[in-house]
């Protein structure tokens, strides 16, 4: 569904380059979404740090994502970042933020629509800002992550390029983790599975608390439980190519879980805590197990033969793929155009 003459602007966030070179969920949607409706005809700016790639115009003012680099502010990044977007305003049809509450302060300020996908809620305290822009246009990325009261036009969930993960049919002995390194995302289940499971675990992520991993994690790191730091594309095929399973032990509500389907289009199947979109990402007993706490978890360990490689894959493909992510963004847009129609005419 191309529609000609159409000017769409994506706000990346400046925390890391988009696409990121290792962590960076955000600016991986919004590269794929990017990329897709470029190679769909549409006519896209990305606004993102200035050493991002793309095949879209590139428009940025910032050189560097502000994690990247110490040197920057990043509430400076930020701010110069948002306000360039809707400086320019004028020359895009619709505006696809995502960059969360912060760039809801100016969509009143111009006439352009504005479409925000919401990733995440990330404390109560934002919340006020959403309430006051309410009646704006919001995507949630899962059914489950939702706030009442949010003018949603769809869910979209995440899309991931399946090219970059290979599937691996037979996969090796180890468990991995493969995320932040924080309590939400239950390192501590994901060590203990491990230590009661006697399979040795493979941990990848960024430190995010650097309390919790010196408290939690660290003293549990041995010859059988590993601590590997970030990695890359290539870093998480060669993981994928070493796991007997995932595991997402989240310890609240996941907001999708982009990893969830990374490692499924390799074809590893995820345990994961049965919290918020897990559910919709994992088909339990298809393309992983839904687990309440950690005893489930090491006895699922024994029903991973039941998962079907190729069928963890096949769904990615049907659910979870840059195409199919595209296609829904375009029904949204076309609602969004029709319904600015509507209200001006």
């Amino acid at each position: 569904m191309t529609i000609p003459n159409k000017r769409v602007a994506v706000l990346s966030p400046v925390a890391w380059r988009t696409p990121p070179r290792q962590y960076g969920a955000w600016e991986t949607v919004a590269s794929n979404i990017t990329e897709g409706l470029v190679s769909r005809g549409w006519d896209v700016t990305l606004f993102a740090t200035r050493d991002s790639v793309t095949k879209a115009h590139l428009r940025a003012v910032v050189d560097r994502g502000h994690e990247e680099d110490p040197a920057i502010d990043p509430k400076v990044a930020e701010y110069l970042h948002i306000s360039e977007v809707f400086e320019h305003a004028a020359e895009f049809d619709l505006i696809h933020s995502h960059y969360d509450f912060m760039a809801l302060a100016y969509t009143r300020l111009v006439k352009t629509p504005v479409l925000t996908t919401i990733h995440g809620f990330s404390s109560p305290k934002i919340m006020p800002a959403y309430e006051k822009y309410r009646d704006g246009y919001f995507v949630s990325i899962s059914s489950s992550d939702r706030a009442p009261g949010l003018n949603y036009v769809a869910t979209v969930y995440n899309g991931i390029d399946l090219s970059l993960y290979p599937l691996q049919e037979h996969g090796g002995d180890h468990l991995i983790f493969l995320g932040r390194i924080h309590p939400d995302k239950g390192v501590h289940l994901a060590i203990e599975v491990a230590r009661r499971s006697g399979l040795p675990l493979l941990i990848a992520g960024i430190i995010q608390d650097r309390t919790y991993f010196r408290e939690q994690v660290e003293p549990c790191l041995d010859q059988t439980i590993r601590y590997i730091g970030p990695v890359d594309v290539p870093g998480k095929n060669a993981l994928f190519a070493q796991a007997r399973a995932l595991l997402h032990l989240n310890t609240i509500p996941e907001r999708f879980g982009l990893v969830l389907a990374e490692a499924n289009a390799a074809g590893v199947p995820v345990i994961a805590m049965d919290l918020g979109s897990c559910r919709e990402v994992i088909e339990d007993g298809r393309t992983g197990i839904l687990v309440n706490n950690v005893d489930e978890a090491v006895r699922s360990l024994n029903r991973l033969s039941e998962i079907d490689r190729a069928a963890c894959r096949r769904r990615v493909q049907e659910f979870f793929s840059i195409e199919t992510m595209v296609a829904a963004y375009e029904r949204v847009y076309q609602t969004i155009f029709e319904r600015e129609t509507e209200r001006r005419s």
